[in-house]
């Protein structure tokens, strides 16, 4: 999994496992601050993996669309927190269910490496899934949501996993959801939104980890599975959100109340 083109992915990785579900604007700002604070130089390579509650992650072209207003209380209305991503790509649901990821680069020419950063994120996924019995493929799946090349899907047919990125002097953010259960639980919040939006989507391309194994899996699986991939090429550092970044992270979420 190491970084090809002009800047390699560090060897060394920290791992930040800390959740904000009763917060999910402070949950978003946690990323933003660590994504702010590796790009400045002052924190190393990050990853970050939290347990999400129910929050519908807006991008900046929904924010803009005629029909955001609605679309924010359909999430509403469905009891999921609005939230604006901090990756790029349309509106993304996550729930208790789903696992949020992040990976946070330090680079002085983050634009230089960006598929290369999409292809080593998507296909560690892909990769944890496969380990546990998934046939799991990065590829976009017609009718699903938050469209892109970098998905995660399971057998050309159902969505299991979105990813996105950001970009920004110093550094960049590639993001995530797995969804390991609950991929109807999804589809109440995602069909009408994206109805407001007015944008396709097609309920049967929403799948979940769990509904393609047949079985109940745990959080705690996935999450392993996961660490386990990425485990494989770096040298991971358990530590938790830092006093800077959380000052950070309440600042950011305080300016976007």
């Amino acid at each position: 999994m190491a970084e090809s083109g002009s800047e390699r992915a560090p060897r060394r990785l920290r791992l930040i496992r800390r959740s904000f579900p009763d917060d999910p604007v402070l949950g978003t700002a946690v990323s933003r601050a660590i994504l702010t604070r590796v790009a400045s130089g002052e924190l190393p390579a990050t990853m970050r993996i939290h347990r999400p509650a129910r929050e519908l992650a807006f991008g900046r072209r929904d924010v803009v669309a005629d029909g955001y207003p609605e679309a924010v209380e359909a999430a509403r209305a469905a009891g999921f927190e609005p939230v604006e991503r901090l990756a790029g790509g349309r509106a993304a649901v996550f729930h208790e269910g789903t696992i949020a990821f992040t990976r946070v680069y330090p680079g002085a020419h983050p634009q230089r490496s960006t598929y290369e950063r999409f292809e080593q994120v998507a296909g560690a996924v892909a990769a944890a899934l496969g380990s546990l019995g998934v046939d799991a493929r990065v590829g976009e799946v017609p009718g699903e949501y938050c469209p892109g090349a970098y998905s995660v899907n399971s057998k050309g047919a159902r969505k299991l996993s979105g990813i996105g990125q950001r970009m920004i002097r110093g550094g960049a953010h590639v993001g995530g959801v797995i969804v390991v259960s609950g991929h109807e639980l999804a589809n109440e919040a995602l069909v009408p939104v994206y109805e407001a939006l007015g944008l396709e989507l097609d309920s049967a391309a929403t799948g979940s980890v769990a509904g393609e194994l047949g079985r109940a899996v745990e959080l705690d699986e996935v999450i392993d599975a996961l660490i386990a991939e990425v485990a494989k090429d770096h040298e991971l550092e358990e530590a938790d959100v830092d006093e800077e970044t959380m000052e950070l992270a309440h600042r950011l979420a305080d300016s976007r109340a």
